[in-house]
């Protein structure tokens, strides 16, 4: 008797460790998207922009992840500062992608005001056990070589001292004027899957490690 229930205990190990290894990404995650207009779909049908193409892909490549796109049109990196608190109390993100900065931009804003409050950003999402995926974005021309310069550089500045993911730039290749909607600053629903390419190499990794 009590071989034949060392026999089964011993086919039991065996179809134990036989089983294949969960994947490092089985575990469920919640992505929180901090933004702006560019996030939040402005001027396009509801689940077109590349947040909700992002949730299609997550499921495509079977990677359990929840979409949270906190993204409001209009929203300034101050704006992010002041509503991040409550956000990761609220949904305790494992993932926080920081989609901010272009608004302060286009209105002048300092530089150095906007880089305060993009590293608040990071430092507050760090706390919480967040990991980071900062979205770089340029200005055009016309607001003067420094500035435009200064502003820039301000994104990869950030992520290298803190040490986070970076999109060095999340309009990259919509280089042709139907890119974009009337206003010139908005992209189309053509360029959602583009600005999808540009972030999901960066964003993959910080779901599959």
């Amino acid at each position: 008797m009590k071989q034949a229930w060392r026999s089964v205990a011993l086919l039991l190990l065996a179809l134990v460790f036989s089983l294949p290894a969960p994947e490092a990404y089985s575990a469920s995650k919640t992505v929180l998207v901090l933004g702006d207009s560019l996030s939040a779909e402005y001027g396009l049908a509801r689940g077109t922009g590349w947040v909700p193409l992002l949730e299609a892909r997550l499921k495509s490549e079977k990677i359990d992840a929840a979409m949270v796109n906190a993204s409001i049109s209009g929203e300034t990196s101050s704006g992010g500062r002041s509503r991040l608190p409550t956000l990761l109390d609220k949904h305790r993100p494992d993932i926080v992608v920081i989609e901010l900065g272009a608004n302060d931009g286009l209105r002048g804003l300092s530089i150095a005001s906007t880089e305060a409050n993009l590293r608040a950003l990071i430092d507050a999402s760090q706390k919480a056990r967040a990991k980071v995926l900062l979205v770089g974005m340029q200005l055009p021309p016309n607001y003067g070589p420094d500035y435009t310069r200064r502003f820039s550089g301000m994104y990869p500045k950030l992520a290298k001292e803190a040490k986070v993911a970076l999109v060095p730039f999340l309009l990259q290749g919509l280089d042709k004027p139907q890119f974009f909607q009337v206003d010139r600053l908005h992209p189309t629903a053509e360029a959602q899957a583009t600005i999808l390419n540009n972030i999901w190499p960066h964003l993959k990794p910080l779901l599959t490690k």
